[in-house]
């Protein structure tokens, strides 16, 4: 991986102040992460996106599955997922430096649709995986970080740079995997619409017959896709769903821990709270409290 990256981001994350954290940036869907120790595991809905490390190590993980990259290494989600993402190799004297970048899909597509002879489908597989970051990748990324210095140029170049990214991953070594997350009407497609069904009705109960035709798929064939894209099966990934709402709701002050329960579609509290603590490791007005840095008494 490119060096200059590398020492682009070490100074972008100097002028943030060196603390730990995700950040935020001006491109927008373009998110610094810095870790000066190892983390537990942080849940949270990955978006199709590109994730970079420039520095250390960090570990994924998806249902069954476990994804660990390393300095040079870009991980490729290619739909929405609910997931376990921790550091797993830094220190203060070499902290963990990484960057996210969401992907729009539709803008692979028309990149898609541009190459000739287009990439063939890669075979059926998860909607993640790591390859090696390669240096036209990290060109494309270290432009973005440069833009941040002139944020007026942002609107008029981040597009192209996003195009050129979309480019390089549809004609790389991973191009069959990346075809396999655009390609239109595919299965990664169509599983994404019923994960958005399912996002959209997280209260109501997982009715595979229905998610099936919505794919436009036999049940059976809708439940294999959805189990190899994901690692989880529909009522996993709908759990795991509604327990991260239920977190977000607390954690912005919209609902209690009663209130979250009955919204994600929970009908028993004490059900919500045995599920609640063997994701997040502890219950959830304990969880809510210690994640906001309230004294617990």
């Amino acid at each position: 991986m490119s060096s200059a990256l590398k020492l682009a981001l070490n100074r972008r994350m100097d002028r943030l102040g060196g603390g730990d954290g995700p950040f935020a940036t001006a491109v927008d869907g373009l998110y610094l992460m810095r870790a000066t120790g190892e983390t537990l595991p942080a849940p949270r809905i990955y978006r199709p996106a590109l994730c970079i490390v420039a520095q250390g190590a960090k570990r994924l993980m998806l249902g069954e599955s476990t994804f660990d990259y390393r300095e040079g290494q870009a991980l490729v989600i290619g739909l929405e997922l609910p997931v376990l993402g921790r550091v797993v190799q830094a220190s203060a004297e070499r902290p963990f430096l990484g960057l996210n970048l969401d992907l729009d899909i539709q803008v692979m597509r028309e990149v898609l649709t541009r190459l000739d002879p287009p990439p063939r489908p890669g075979p059926g597989a998860c909607g993640v995986f790591v390859g090696d970051l390669g240096e036209r990748l990290a060109d494309c990324v270290l432009r973005l970080l440069r833009l941040l210095d002139t944020p007026a140029a942002i609107p008029v170049i981040q597009p192209g740079i996003m195009r050129e990214i979309c480019y390089w991953l549809l004609t790389g070594p991973h191009a069959g995997e990346v075809c396999r997350i655009a390609l239109p009407s595919g299965p990664t497609e169509r599983i994404a619409g019923a994960i958005h069904q399912l996002r959209e009705d997280i209260a109501q109960p997982v009715r595979i017959d229905t998610l099936a035709a919505a794919a436009n798929m036999s049940p059976s064939t809708f439940h294999q896709h959805f189990k190899t894209l994901t690692s989880m099966t529909p009522l996993q990934y709908q759990k795991q769903l509604r327990l991260l709402e239920a977190r977000r709701l607390m954690l912005a002050g919209e609902a209690n821990a009663s209130a979250a329960a009955y919204r994600v579609g929970y009908e028993s509290a004490s059900q919500f709270s045995r599920e609640y603590s063997r994701m997040f490791g502890t219950p959830p007005k304990r969880d809510v409290k210690a994640a906001l840095g309230v004294a617990i008494a």
